[in-house]
């Protein structure tokens, strides 16, 4: 009897093993890429700049750093040239979880726990979630990771990650009245505190999540497509900017819970799967847009004074900018990755891995 209800406990935790990852893929989905990987030419192709990141972050050494500043300053400045190098950490772990979990290369699963553990005892949270949207794809290494990480690691890491949500939760960014309270801001905030929360497995957030993703929806976009980033910055650059996080935040979501916030629609009229058909016509090129012609930000002004590309009032918006959000909404419907091969026929795209992923990720 006793062996019975071993071998039971057994199957229950393999069970719930085989369907923990929500942020990244599950085995049984990582088993169906390693296999597209043996016989794709393409997807090995398209794989080759993880391998080779990988590969080089094995050589290096981790460079956390206590808090990322690069929100608000110019191209150049000396404090956001340190941060966004540091944060280059994030695509290192990410490359090291995928190249462990498809080949069993231990040596990547041990220097990725090194990269994770340095992070974990020095980055401190800031609330500001431009600044630590930075960190995506840590948090979705780290998901690939965590059931492999040995126990006292685990629970360092998922406390530094969990402080990070509660930064995020508790931000002075978030309050009642701030413009970041409904702008593209709060889209990457409520993104952060969906990834750290299925990644760690913390239950506590699930209610505020799906609160806060329902009210976004409500205030940030608009019944015709559009929305307040739009509005506000006269910039498809900053519609996207608003969508990427928010259909991140949904995939994680649909993945965990089975709700289906692309395709919810507000009191107000107002979906994410309207401010995408919304984008479109901007992509396939039967609509032009000047960009930032009538931003009320004067940090767009300075950007452009500052020569940094893509911020010229009046430039036409460009349509590749729109090519990982497109692939991202495809998990949900294949027409927006139809709308990317139509529009951009010519080569590979830099977010392909995004179309690779969909193809083995469970809807």
């Amino acid at each position: 009897m006793r062996r019975i209800i071993s071998l039971l406990i057994i199957v229950a935790f393999a069970g719930f093993n085989a369907r923990a990852q929500y942020v990244s893929l599950t085995n049984a989905e990582f088993t169906k890429l390693g296999a597209i990987l043996k016989t794709d030419a393409e997807a090995k192709k398209t794989f080759e700049y993880f391998q080779a990141t990988a590969d080089k972050a094995l050589t290096e050494t981790p460079n956390p750093i206590e808090e990322i500043t690069s929100e608000g300053m110019l191209a150049g400045h000396p404090d956001k040239v340190k941060s966004l190098k540091a944060v280059e950490d994030a695509d290192k772990i990410y490359a090291l979880a995928l190249v462990y979990k498809l080949y069993g290369n231990k040596a990547c699963l041990d220097k990725a726990t090194e990269y994770l553990l340095a992070w974990a005892k020095v980055n401190k949270s800031s609330g500001d979630p431009i600044d630590e949207t930075k960190l995506e794809p840590l948090f979705t290494g780290y998901d690939i990771l965590r059931s492999s990480i040995k126990a006292d690691a685990q629970k360092t890491i998922d406390i530094w990650l969990d402080s990070i949500a509660q930064g995020e939760l508790n931000s002075d960014y978030a309050k009642p009245g701030q413009s970041t309270a409904t702008n593209n801001w709060n889209s990457h905030r409520l993104k952060i505190i969906a990834m750290i929360a299925y990644a760690i497995h913390s239950d506590k957030y699930n209610q505020i999540i799906e609160k806060e993703m329902a009210k976004q929806i409500a205030i940030n976009l608009y019944a015709d497509g559009s929305g307040y980033d739009f509005k506000e910055r006269d910039a498809l650059h900053y519609h996207i900017y608003t969508l990427e996080p928010l259909v991140m935040a949904a995939i994680v979501i649909k993945r965990a819970t089975g709700k289906d916030f692309f395709n919810y629609e507000s009191e107000k009229g107002s979906s994410i799967k309207k401010s995408m058909e919304f984008l479109v016509p901007f992509v396939t090129g039967e609509k032009t847009h000047g960009e930032f012609l009538n931003s009320k930000s004067g940090f767009d002004r300075a950007r452009a004074k500052n020569g940094e590309q893509g911020y010229v009032a009046g430039a036409l918006f460009h349509p590749n900018t729109a090519i990982y959000v497109l692939e991202l909404a495809s998990y949900f419907d294949i027409k927006y990755a139809d709308v990317v091969l139509k529009s951009f026929p010519q080569g590979k795209h830099k977010h392909d891995w995004e179309l690779l992923l969909n193809k083995v990720r469970s809807h």
